[in-house]
Protein backbone atom coordinates (compact mmCIF):
# COMPACT_ATOMS: atom_id res chain seq x y z
CA UNK A 1 0.00 0.00 0.00
CA UNK A 2 1.24 3.42 -1.02
CA UNK A 3 0.06 6.79 -0.08
CA UNK A 4 1.13 9.89 -0.66
CA UNK A 5 1.62 12.32 1.87
CA UNK A 6 3.50 15.37 0.45
CA UNK A 7 5.21 16.64 -2.62
CA UNK A 8 7.41 19.62 -4.08
CA UNK A 9 5.93 22.33 -3.85
CA UNK A 10 9.44 25.02 -4.63
CA UNK A 11 8.59 25.88 -7.68
CA UNK A 12 5.14 27.12 -6.88
CA UNK A 13 4.62 30.85 -8.09
CA UNK A 14 1.06 31.34 -7.24
CA UNK A 15 -1.14 31.09 -4.29
CA UNK A 16 -3.56 28.03 -5.03
CA UNK A 17 -7.03 30.23 -4.29
CA UNK A 18 -9.24 27.78 -6.36
CA UNK A 19 -7.95 25.05 -5.14
CA UNK A 20 -8.14 25.50 -1.30
CA UNK A 21 -11.89 27.23 -2.87
CA UNK A 22 -12.96 23.83 -3.74
CA UNK A 23 -11.73 22.26 -0.73
CA UNK A 24 -13.76 24.43 1.66
CA UNK A 25 -16.73 24.27 -0.59
CA UNK A 26 -16.98 20.24 -0.47
CA UNK A 27 -16.49 20.36 3.22
CA UNK A 28 -19.26 23.06 3.51
CA UNK A 29 -21.34 21.09 1.28
CA UNK A 30 -20.76 17.33 3.76
CA UNK A 31 -21.28 19.72 6.80
CA UNK A 32 -24.15 22.11 6.31
CA UNK A 33 -26.08 20.79 3.00
CA UNK A 34 -25.52 16.89 3.47
CA UNK A 35 -25.15 17.13 7.53
CA UNK A 36 -22.16 15.49 7.77
CA UNK A 37 -23.79 12.17 5.97
CA UNK A 38 -27.31 12.22 8.20
CA UNK A 39 -29.38 14.25 6.25
CA UNK A 40 -29.70 11.61 3.23
CA UNK A 41 -32.79 13.40 1.46
CA UNK A 42 -30.56 16.11 0.26
CA UNK A 43 -27.87 13.28 -0.96
CA UNK A 44 -30.19 10.85 -2.39
CA UNK A 45 -31.77 13.92 -4.62
CA UNK A 46 -28.38 15.15 -5.67
CA UNK A 47 -26.41 12.44 -6.49
CA UNK A 48 -25.67 10.99 -9.84
CA UNK A 49 -28.10 8.03 -10.53
CA UNK A 50 -27.02 6.10 -13.97
CA UNK A 51 -30.42 5.22 -14.52
CA UNK A 52 -31.78 8.91 -14.32
CA UNK A 53 -29.17 10.35 -16.71
CA UNK A 54 -29.69 7.64 -19.40
CA UNK A 55 -33.57 7.82 -19.37
CA UNK A 56 -33.69 11.32 -18.13
CA UNK A 57 -36.37 11.25 -15.81
CA UNK A 58 -36.30 11.86 -12.44
CA UNK A 59 -36.75 8.65 -10.35
CA UNK A 60 -38.33 8.38 -6.71
CA UNK A 61 -38.35 4.70 -4.51
CA UNK A 62 -39.65 3.65 -1.60
CA UNK A 63 -36.77 2.88 1.54
CA UNK A 64 -36.11 -1.01 0.99
CA UNK A 65 -34.80 -3.82 3.19
CA UNK A 66 -31.36 -5.57 2.08
CA UNK A 67 -29.85 -8.32 3.35
CA UNK A 68 -25.41 -8.44 3.73
CA UNK A 69 -25.06 -12.21 2.29
CA UNK A 70 -21.99 -12.55 4.39
CA UNK A 71 -23.36 -11.20 7.81
CA UNK A 72 -27.09 -12.11 7.74
CA UNK A 73 -27.50 -8.44 8.87
CA UNK A 74 -30.48 -6.68 7.70
CA UNK A 75 -30.35 -3.18 6.94
CA UNK A 76 -32.25 -0.14 5.39
CA UNK A 77 -31.55 1.37 2.13
CA UNK A 78 -33.01 5.04 1.70
CA UNK A 79 -34.73 5.34 -1.42
CA UNK A 80 -34.00 7.80 -3.97
CA UNK A 81 -35.68 11.52 -3.34
CA UNK A 82 -36.94 13.85 -6.28
CA UNK A 83 -34.46 16.28 -7.80
CA UNK A 84 -36.02 19.64 -7.59
CA UNK A 85 -34.08 20.51 -10.95
CA UNK A 86 -33.18 18.82 -14.16
CA UNK A 87 -31.67 15.35 -13.48
CA UNK A 88 -28.39 16.09 -15.38
CA UNK A 89 -27.44 18.77 -13.00
CA UNK A 90 -26.74 15.96 -10.32
CA UNK A 91 -23.91 15.15 -12.91
CA UNK A 92 -22.02 18.51 -11.62
CA UNK A 93 -23.89 18.35 -7.78
CA UNK A 94 -22.46 14.53 -7.02
CA UNK A 95 -18.84 15.76 -7.21
CA UNK A 96 -19.35 18.17 -3.86
CA UNK A 97 -20.71 15.64 -1.91
CA UNK A 98 -19.79 12.58 0.12
CA UNK A 99 -20.71 9.45 1.84
CA UNK A 100 -18.30 9.64 5.45
CA UNK A 101 -16.01 11.68 7.00
CA UNK A 102 -13.50 9.36 5.84
CA UNK A 103 -14.58 9.45 1.97
CA UNK A 104 -14.29 13.20 1.95
CA UNK A 105 -10.79 13.48 4.15
CA UNK A 106 -9.15 11.11 2.14
CA UNK A 107 -10.51 12.98 -1.41
CA UNK A 108 -9.59 16.70 -0.03
CA UNK A 109 -6.24 15.47 0.84
CA UNK A 110 -5.01 14.16 -2.43
CA UNK A 111 -6.64 17.39 -3.69
CA UNK A 112 -4.80 19.34 -1.54
CA UNK A 113 -1.60 17.80 -2.49
CA UNK A 114 -1.77 17.85 -5.94
CA UNK A 115 -4.53 20.21 -6.90
CA UNK A 116 -2.22 23.17 -6.00
CA UNK A 117 0.77 22.40 -8.91
CA UNK A 118 -1.84 21.79 -11.65
CA UNK A 119 -3.92 25.20 -10.58
CA UNK A 120 -0.06 26.60 -10.69
CA UNK A 121 0.79 25.38 -14.10
CA UNK A 122 -3.09 26.03 -15.80
CA UNK A 123 -3.83 29.08 -14.12
CA UNK A 124 -7.28 29.92 -11.68
CA UNK A 125 -9.54 30.30 -14.63
CA UNK A 126 -8.36 27.65 -16.30
CA UNK A 127 -8.09 25.08 -13.29
CA UNK A 128 -11.73 25.78 -12.36
CA UNK A 129 -12.49 24.81 -16.19
CA UNK A 130 -10.17 21.49 -15.94
CA UNK A 131 -11.85 20.33 -12.84
CA UNK A 132 -15.35 20.79 -13.78
CA UNK A 133 -15.03 19.52 -17.29
CA UNK A 134 -12.74 16.05 -16.16
CA UNK A 135 -15.26 15.83 -13.07
CA UNK A 136 -18.15 15.73 -15.51
CA UNK A 137 -16.57 12.99 -18.05
CA UNK A 138 -15.77 10.81 -15.22
CA UNK A 139 -19.30 10.82 -13.82
CA UNK A 140 -20.16 10.17 -17.23
CA UNK A 141 -17.53 7.39 -16.84
CA UNK A 142 -19.53 5.77 -14.32
CA UNK A 143 -22.74 5.90 -15.84
CA UNK A 144 -21.35 3.83 -18.81
CA UNK A 145 -19.54 1.01 -16.79
CA UNK A 146 -22.90 0.86 -14.87
CA UNK A 147 -24.01 -0.53 -18.10
CA UNK A 148 -21.11 -2.08 -19.63
CA UNK A 149 -20.24 -4.36 -16.72
CA UNK A 150 -23.81 -4.85 -15.69
CA UNK A 151 -24.40 -3.02 -11.92
CA UNK A 152 -27.51 -1.61 -10.94
CA UNK A 153 -28.07 1.57 -12.74
CA UNK A 154 -30.56 2.74 -9.69
CA UNK A 155 -27.38 3.05 -6.76
CA UNK A 156 -26.96 6.57 -6.54
CA UNK A 157 -22.70 8.00 -6.67
CA UNK A 158 -21.42 11.05 -5.59
CA UNK A 159 -17.74 11.89 -4.44
CA UNK A 160 -15.09 14.27 -6.13
CA UNK A 161 -13.05 11.45 -7.10
CA UNK A 162 -13.51 11.38 -10.64
CA UNK A 163 -12.24 15.04 -10.94
CA UNK A 164 -9.47 14.62 -8.32
CA UNK A 165 -8.53 11.26 -10.65
CA UNK A 166 -8.40 13.84 -13.56
CA UNK A 167 -5.71 15.97 -11.41
CA UNK A 168 -3.79 13.02 -10.67
CA UNK A 169 -3.46 12.24 -14.31
CA UNK A 170 -2.73 15.54 -15.06
CA UNK A 171 0.12 15.50 -12.48
CA UNK A 172 1.32 12.75 -14.20
CA UNK A 173 1.88 13.72 -17.40
CA UNK A 174 3.17 17.31 -16.66
CA UNK A 175 5.36 16.15 -13.64
CA UNK A 176 5.87 12.59 -14.02
CA UNK A 177 9.77 12.96 -12.02
CA UNK A 178 8.67 15.20 -9.32
CA UNK A 179 9.49 13.67 -6.16
CA UNK A 180 6.16 12.70 -3.75
CA UNK A 181 6.43 11.79 -0.01
CA UNK A 182 4.54 8.34 0.10
CA UNK A 183 3.48 6.25 3.55
CA UNK A 184 4.55 2.42 2.38
CA UNK A 185 3.00 -0.36 4.51
CA UNK A 186 1.18 2.26 6.23
CA UNK A 187 4.79 2.77 8.74
CA UNK A 188 7.67 3.41 6.77
CA UNK A 189 7.60 7.30 4.72
CA UNK A 190 10.09 7.23 1.49
CA UNK A 191 10.29 9.49 -1.61
CA UNK A 192 9.71 8.60 -5.10
CA UNK A 193 9.05 9.69 -8.56
CA UNK A 194 5.35 11.04 -9.22
CA UNK A 195 5.06 8.26 -12.00
CA UNK A 196 5.98 5.84 -9.32
CA UNK A 197 3.37 7.20 -6.83
CA UNK A 198 0.51 7.81 -8.84
CA UNK A 199 1.43 4.62 -11.31
CA UNK A 200 1.08 2.21 -8.46
CA UNK A 201 -2.40 4.50 -7.24
CA UNK A 202 -3.45 3.93 -10.77
CA UNK A 203 -2.96 0.17 -10.91
CA UNK A 204 -4.76 -0.50 -8.40
CA UNK A 205 -7.94 1.33 -9.72
CA UNK A 206 -7.41 -0.95 -12.72
CA UNK A 207 -6.99 -4.08 -10.34
CA UNK A 208 -9.71 -3.27 -8.23
CA UNK A 209 -11.79 -2.34 -11.09
CA UNK A 210 -11.71 -5.75 -12.52
CA UNK A 211 -14.54 -6.42 -10.04
CA UNK A 212 -17.17 -4.80 -12.21
CA UNK A 213 -16.59 -7.31 -14.44
CA UNK A 214 -19.08 -9.97 -11.89
CA UNK A 215 -20.99 -6.67 -11.41
CA UNK A 216 -19.59 -5.83 -7.80
CA UNK A 217 -17.84 -2.74 -7.42
CA UNK A 218 -17.32 -2.69 -3.57
CA UNK A 219 -19.30 0.13 -3.00
CA UNK A 220 -16.60 2.62 -5.40
CA UNK A 221 -17.38 3.96 -8.42
CA UNK A 222 -14.32 2.29 -10.16
CA UNK A 223 -15.49 3.93 -13.33
CA UNK A 224 -14.90 7.28 -12.33
CA UNK A 225 -11.95 7.22 -11.07
CA UNK A 226 -10.09 5.10 -14.40
CA UNK A 227 -11.99 7.69 -16.17
CA UNK A 228 -11.31 10.96 -14.68
CA UNK A 229 -7.68 9.61 -14.95
CA UNK A 230 -7.76 9.14 -18.28
CA UNK A 231 -9.43 12.30 -19.12
CA UNK A 232 -6.97 14.42 -16.82
CA UNK A 233 -3.98 12.94 -19.26
CA UNK A 234 -5.59 13.68 -22.41
CA UNK A 235 -7.05 17.09 -21.73
CA UNK A 236 -4.12 18.56 -19.64
CA UNK A 237 -1.95 19.37 -22.58
CA UNK A 238 -4.65 20.92 -24.19
CA UNK A 239 -5.93 23.15 -21.43
CA UNK A 240 -1.72 24.34 -21.60
CA UNK A 241 -1.69 25.84 -25.20
CA UNK A 242 -0.79 29.12 -24.86
CA UNK A 243 0.20 29.18 -21.12
CA UNK A 244 4.02 29.73 -20.03
CA UNK A 245 5.16 27.48 -18.04
CA UNK A 246 6.04 30.09 -15.55
CA UNK A 247 9.21 31.08 -13.76
CA UNK A 248 11.40 28.32 -12.76
CA UNK A 249 12.40 29.09 -10.01
CA UNK A 250 14.54 27.19 -7.50
CA UNK A 251 16.21 23.90 -7.90
CA UNK A 252 13.59 21.52 -6.17
CA UNK A 253 14.08 21.21 -2.24
CA UNK A 254 13.75 17.95 -0.54
CA UNK A 255 11.36 18.27 2.17
CA UNK A 256 9.37 21.45 0.64
CA UNK A 257 5.95 19.40 1.06
CA UNK A 258 2.31 20.43 1.09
Amino acid sequence: MVFPIGDDNSDRHITPVVNVALIVLNVLVFVFLQGCGSNLGFTYAFSTVPGEIVSGTDAVTEDRLVQDPSTGEVFTVPGLQPTPFSVYITLLTSMFMHGSFAHILGNMFFLMIFGDNIENRLGHGRYVIFYLVTGLLASLAHVATTYLFGMDPSVPSLGASGAISAVLGAYLILFPRRRVRVLMFSFYVQEVPAIVAIGIWFLFQVISGVGMLGGDSGGVAYGAHIGGFVAGMLLIRLFTLGRPAGPPGPPPRMGVFA
